[in-house]
């Protein structure tokens, strides 16, 4: 699944990077997803009046040793420090930028994944279609979401939805043909045991 990542967005291109399997949906799902059936929220809850005492330390560079943590549990995380991650506000383009300056030792490729399953999660979708500012890592808002975005979270929505049905349908589709096929062959058996009888 495609979506815009703000990490990619830089000079207003719409350039995708993967999220990962959806359907969060999630949504299989990302804990921000479906997880993912969750609507986005009616209000930027945090404000730019929060103190520094509020925001969580910065977390520490891991050991050389220890392995990079999953795209999953790094979003578990993101969403336990900055408020821009666990409200699911639009975020700001450039936002691996401040990850790496707050989160020195942040492995890059798992950053990047980690944005995907975010971004690509129907809650983050939902919130991007209809946003008009952006945020940063704290909550501090700052640009505006352009029209391209909003229609681009729009499109991945529609897809999504489309897909699902299309699966809902295969799947009801299987199960009837299941069932002709077991009605089928319970004919046949008692047609065989009829003439055995005979």
């Amino acid at each position: 699944m495609n979506t815009i990542s703000p990490a990619a967005e830089s000079a207003d291109v719409t350039t995708s990077t993967p999220a990962e399997n959806t359907s969060t949906e999630a949504t299989t799902s990302s804990p921000a997803s479906d997880s993912a059936s969750a609507t986005a929220p009616d209000t930027a809850s945090a404000t730019p009046a929060e103190t520094a005492s509020d925001t969580p330390a910065p977390a520490a560079a891991p050991s050389a040793g220890a392995p990079a943590p999953s795209a999953r549990t790094l979003l578990k995380q993101l969403q336990q420090q900055f408020p821009a991650f666990r409200d699911c506000l639009p975020l700001a383009i450039g936002i691996d930028k401040q990850l790496l300056a707050r989160m020195p030792g942040l492995d890059r490729k798992t950053m990047r994944a980690a944005l995907g399953i975010h971004t690509g999660s129907m809650r983050y979708l939902r919130a991007m279609e209809k946003a008009t500012v952006r945020y940063d890592l704290d909550g501090t808002a700052g640009a505006e979401v352009t029209d391209t975005h909003r229609s681009h979270a729009k499109e991945q929505l529609q897809q999504r939805f489309k897909k699902e049905a299309e699966r809902k349908k295969a799947e009801k589709a299987a199960a009837a043909e299941a069932e002709a096929a077991r009605l089928r062959q319970e004919k046949l058996q008692q047609l065989a045991s009829k003439f055995s009888r005979s």
